[in-house]
């Protein structure tokens, strides 16, 4: 939100430096952001003056220039400068842009003026046209200024060009009673009240008001005052819709609005100014009388942007007898908007039913000033008197009269809050003791009455604007950003409890987790949970209907809780490797988001990607790309520094991998690893191999947290022997592995694939797998015919089953 300081000050009278204002507000909750500078004129017309030109003679070399002499008023000689306007003569007032001044034309483009030669004369200057002052677009000729005026007068006097700072609030969503000029004024009276500088509000007085001829009478019938508990409406006759004043202009642009014409300017110069939006109709285009009611669903209606919108059942219409004429509180109507042609309008100010108006704005996408307002709660007692204010500045810049009295309609008024403030919990809350009487001068400054006294506390009204102070905390909180949050006193000493925590609580084994990783040269990510519901499409195995889906999303882009923790993680990567870094070591503790038959689930993960090189580039030594065994060395680091050992390696089941092994005991699954799917790297523009690892963490955190189960180390020692395989292309390790395993159950303890070979000196259509077999007897030591004959058994297998043979 934007706040002009020239328009603040039209409600304080304050000379603060804007550095000073600016901090005094972030303290008291509205946090400037920034201060800009603001000029009506770009670049403020700093060194343009008042020059007399003395001479004017043709130019010796040049039909269409002069030579000219000009007093700058300085107390120096006239200055020589060549001209080429037609209409410039000798004895005119002109604007000059001495030597050294930057000017903006109308495009905003910057030039410096310099001292030159134009066709062998000397030029000290410029004599200056409107669009070269960046005032119009007018180049006809120089512009000819009053006769009376000093030479030497700095033009900007002459034409009063206003210089403004701006502040950029940071507003946050609750604060809808500082949604305006007046409402941050307020906030800052308040602030200036408790550190000793009493200053006035002064609020725009509407005491002029009155009605020049009852001539232009329409009815006004609202259906529902749930939806619209209080309307205000009056016509005003004999307008002349024109561009607005300087004045009006100078305060719209200060704050980013642009100028449209003198009766919409008002509208949005009054929102901005007390928060109250508006809304003028071209009466002669209202049929009948005016009637605030729904509409029927699918309804057609064409909004001022030239958009036909269809209806909802809920949206509440401003319409006429022949049909809707506006969305209330949110957009207004192609037929009945004011145009040049307008003569009377009928001004309408009202305040809505938030949940009605912000509902409409969702559903038809619409974000507009009132809605802002509107959506979040404005001040339903400030009605009558914006609109009163409006008509009189309505008619103070487009003419016209008064022609009807005021319709209020207000059948059951808005009341304030009541709310008890017990001193010993603000005190507690706050961490100090705050004078009683600093409480009431600081709810006083903040507009809350205090209906009555105890000992133990406050009894307070708290006035219907402040929809966010309707509980004891709010009033609390209120208290303290006046006061001060800097003006509470820290204590000396220093107070700690030792909280007794199981060293297996979650966050805990993410920092050793994470340290592990740090140490191995990974960085941790966070990635937006939300994302687009069309990644599911690039796995089978996520179905569309677990989506999860916002009902109101920001974008189509962030309209879907992740299935999977993979593909934010590729946006990562692809961003990175754009950007030229392309050897990245990522993880991330997350969470997906799951709508099953059964309700909805969630469940935590930590997933780890590696691409790239495994080495920074060096003169001794060559770059080597990551492959899957660095990755696997990563992978068993991490269960080594969480206590899991002899772990067993089983086929992975996720198909998001083209080549991958899954790590647990016995059916649970504690990660499942490998090389992303090239056809999934692509839909994110990544060319270079991706790895990717999947932690069931919530498993892992159960299994971790489980009684400690131990069993004796065996007495008789394991025994290992390799089979190198030459299988076809379209068999898989999991087919070799769930072989062996129904072949021997009793002493085959793990089944390893430890290296994968395709190329020459290989048949067509041929692989090599190189497996190793873990064999162990817990009774007894095995002996060699017992080992010989598990082998065969598993080599016969093999063949048999999937024409496998040794190499």
């Amino acid at each position: 939100m934007r706040i002009s300081y020239n328009w603040l000050k039209q409600f304080l009278k304050i000379d603060l430096p804007s550095e000073e204002t600016a901090a005094l507000l972030t303290d008291l909750g509205l946090e400037v952001e920034v201060v800009e500078k603001y000029q009506s004129v770009k670049g403020g017309l700093v060194g343009v003056v008042v020059g007399e030109v003395k001479t004017c003679e043709k130019h010796p070399d040049a039909d269409r220039l002069k030579v000219t002499t000009v007093d700058l008023g300085d107390g120096n000689p006239p200055v020589q400068i060549v001209c080429g306007a037609p209409n410039v003569a000798a004895g005119q007032k002109v604007p000059v842009a001495t030597i050294g001044t930057l000017l903006f034309d109308a495009s905003g483009n910057e030039f410096e003026i310099k001292k030159g030669k134009i066709r062998g004369q000397e030029s000290h200057g410029m004599i200056c046209a409107e669009d070269e002052l960046g005032l119009g677009t007018n180049h006809e000729g120089i512009m000819i200024l009053d006769a009376k005026l000093k030479p030497g007068t700095p033009l900007a006097e002459v034409l009063k060009i206003e210089n403004d700072e701006v502040f950029e609030i940071g507003l946050t969503p609750n604060r809808a009673d500082a949604m305006s000029h007046m409402g941050v004024a307020r906030d800052l009276r308040a602030g200036l009240l408790l550190r000793n500088k009493n200053i006035e509000l002064i609020t725009p007085s509407v005491s002029a008001f009155k009605v020049d001829k009852r001539t232009l009478k329409i009815p006004v019938d609202v259906v529902d005052a749930k939806l619209c508990p209080r309307y205000c409406g009056v016509t005003i006759s004999g307008i002349k819709v024109k561009p607005s004043p300087e004045w009006l202009q100078n305060r719209l642009k200060a704050i980013g609005l642009s100028p449209k014409n003198n009766i919409v300017d008002v509208t949005n110069y009054i929102l901005h100014e007390l928060g109250q939006p508006l809304h003028a109709f071209d009466a002669a285009k209202i049929n009948g009388k005016i009637t605030v009611k729904t509409v029927a669903a699918g309804t057609k209606f064409v909004t001022l942007d030239d958009t036909e919108r269809v209806l909802h059942e809920d949206d509440l219409m401003i319409c006429d007898e022949n049909g809707p004429l506006c969305m209330a509180g949110v957009f207004g109507g192609k037929s009945s908007g004011v145009t040049e042609t307008t003569t009377s309008i009928f001004l309408e100010s009202a305040y809505f039913n938030p949940v009605t108006i912000r509902k409409t704005a969702k559903r038809h996408g619409l974000s507009t000033d009132a809605s802002f307002r509107f959506e979040r709660g404005i001040d339903p007692n400030i009605t009558e008197y914006a609109l009163k204010r409006a008509s009189m500045l309505i008619m103070e810049v487009a003419g016209g009269e008064m022609t009807s009295d005021v319709v209020d309609l207000y059948p059951k008024k808005v009341e304030d809050f009541s709310v008890f403030l017990n001193f010993d919990k603000a005190f507690k809350l706050i961490g100090q003791e705050i004078p009683k009487e600093t409480i009431k001068k600081i709810l006083a400054s903040l507009d809350i009455k205090v209906n009555s006294i105890t000992d133990a506390g406050l009894g307070l009204i708290i006035p219907a604007y402040r929809v966010d102070v309707q509980r004891e905390i709010d009033v609390i909180e209120e208290i303290l950003r006046v006061y001060g949050y800097n003006n509470v006193n820290f204590t000396k000493k220093i107070n700690a409890t030792v909280a007794n925590s199981p060293r297996t609580e979650d966050y805990k084994l993410q920092n050793i987790v994470a340290h592990q990783l740090n140490a191995l040269g990974f960085h941790e990510m966070m990635a937006n949970s939300l994302t687009t519901g069309d990644y599911v499409k690039l796995s089978p195995q996520l179905k569309e209907e677990y989506n999860v889906s916002m009902l109101n999303p920001l974008s189509n882009d962030l309209a879907t809780l992740r299935q999977s923790m993979l593909f934010s993680g590729l946006e990562a990567l692809s961003y990175n490797i754009n950007r030229k870094n392309g050897d990245l070591k990522l993880f991330e503790f997350g969470k997906t988001y799951h709508k099953l038959l059964s309700g909805y689930q969630e469940k935590k993960h930590l997933t780890v990607f590696m691409t790239g090189d495994r080495t920074a580039e060096s003169w001794n030594e060559p770059q080597r790309p990551t492959d899957f065994f660095v990755f696997k060395g990563v992978i068993l680091s991490l269960f080594d520094r969480l206590g899991y050992h002899k772990i067993e390696d089983k086929p992975v089941q996720n198909d998001v991998f083209s080549e991958g092994i899954s790590m647990g005991f016995g059916n649970d699954v504690l990660v499942e690893f490998g090389v992303v799917k090239k056809h999934i790297i692509k839909h994110f523009d990544i060319k270079q191999e991706v790895f990717y690892a999947d932690f069931n963490w919530d498993l892992i955190i159960k299994m971790i947290s489980n009684k400690i189960k131990f069993q004796d180390i065996p007495k008789y020692p394991e025994v290992r022997r390799d089979l190198a395989l030459l299988v076809d292309q379209s068999v898989a390790f999991e087919s070799l592995y769930k072989l062996a395993r129904q072949t021997e159950k009793s002493l085959l303890k793990q089944v390893n694939l430890f290296d994968v070979y395709e190329g020459k000196n290989l048949p067509e259509g041929k692989k090599s797998y190189a497996l190793s077999f873990i064999l162990q007897d817990t009774t007894k030591t095995l002996t060699d015919t017992q080992i010989d004959k598990i082998m065969g058994k598993l080599q016969t297998v093999f063949q048999n089953e999937v024409g496998a043979q040794l190499r």
